[in-house]
C-alpha cells in the first residue's frame, strides 16, 4: 500500500530501538528464531556480504544482537539475539482503520453502569487507538498471557486433556475472558465466543488474541511438559464469528 511503512521494535538494557531498515529487520527477525551464521543471514536477507557485514555490525554496536565464534568450525561466526522483541510500528495512510468503532466504544464507555464493562470497553478503545497508530504490541501481550498462564497453571492442573480443558473453561467463565468450548483434545481445540481480546475490535484483517494465545500456550507447555504452538485458525479481528485454538506440541 502507498506511504505505508512498517518499523520494528526491541529493547536492550540501554533502551527501546526502532528498526527503521528492512534488511535489518529480516536479521533480526530470524534471529528470533534462533542463532544463524553469516552464510546463513546473507542467503535469508537476499544481500550482498558486505551489506549483510555492515548491518550486523550497526545491529551489534547498538547491543541488539551478539556474535561468537561457531565451536563447530572456526573459521565462521555465529549470531544470536540480545534483545526483546516488543512489537512493531506500521504507519498507515489516515482513514485506513474504521473510526466509527472508536466513536462506538466512546459513546459507550460512560453509559453501562458496569466497573467490568468499563474497563473492558477502556481496553479496546486503546487497541484500537494503537492500532489505528500502527502500533502492534502483540509480543508484550503474549508475554503477559505466557506469565498468566504459568501462574494459573497449579489452579486447574488435571491428569488428562479434557479435564484440563474443563478447568480453562471454568476460568475463563469466572474471569469474563468470554465462553469456551472444547471442540477437540487430540490435538486440544477451543473455541471462544464473547472473546473479551478482540469481540469489540474492527475487522483489522489479521488474528489479534496475543494474551489468551500466551495463557492457552503456558497451560498446555506446562501439561505437557514440552513446547507447544497455539495456531489461532479464527478470530473476531479477522471477521470471522468466533476465535478459534488449536494446540499442537512442537515435537
Amino acid at each position: 500500500m502507498a506511504g505505508k511503512r512498517q518499523f520494528t521494535i526491541f529493547s536492550t538494557r540501554e533502551g527501546i530501538d526502532v528498526i527503521e531498515s528492512p534488511v535489518k529487520s529480516i536479521i533480526l527477525s530470524e534471529l528470533r528464531k534462533g542463532q544463524r551464521d553469516f552464510q546463513e543471514i546473507v542467503k535469508l536477507t537476499g544481500k550482498s556480504k558486505s551489506t549483510v557485514s555492515k548491518h550486523l555490525t550497526d545491529l551489534r554496536g547498538a547491543g541488539l544482537i551478539l556474535e561468537r565464534t561457531d565451536p563447530r568450525d572456526r573459521r565462521k561466526k555465529v549470531f544470536k539475539l540480545n534483545s526483546r522483541y516488543l512489537g512493531k510500528l506500521t504507519r498507515k495512510p489516515p482513514g485506513d482503520m474504521d473510526e466509527e468503532k472508536t466513536e462506538f466504544l466512546a459513546e459507550h464507555i460512560t453509559s453501562r453502569g458496569d466497573p467490568f464493562e468499563f474497563f473492558r470497553l477502556m481496553f479496546h478503545v486503546l487497541r484500537v487507538e494503537l492500532i489505528k497508530e500502527g502500533i502492534n504490541l502483540d509480543p508484550l501481550l503474549h508475554e503477559t498471557g505466557l506469565r498468566i498462564g504459568e501462574v494459573i497453571y497449579p489452579m486447574i492442573e488435571a491428569d488428562e486433556p479434557g479435564e484440563l480443558l474443563e478447568n480453562l473453561k471454568r476460568f475463563w467463565e469466572i474471569n469474563h475472558l468470554g465462553r469456551l468450548e472444547v471442540e477437540g483434545t487430540d490435538p486440544p481445540v477451543l473455541r471462544a465466543y464473547d472473546c473479551f481480546e478482540c469481540g469489540l475490535l474492527p475487522d483489522i484483517g489479521e488474528s489479534a488474541c496475543a494474551l489468551d494465545s500466551g495463557i492457552i500456550e503456558a497451560v498446555f507447555r506446562r501439561y505437557f511438559n514440552s513446547d507447544v504452538i497455539v495456531d489461532e485458525t479464527e478470530c473476531y479481528a479477522r471477521g470471522d464469528e468466533r476465535c478459534s485454538f488449536r494446540i499442537v506440541r512442537k515435537d
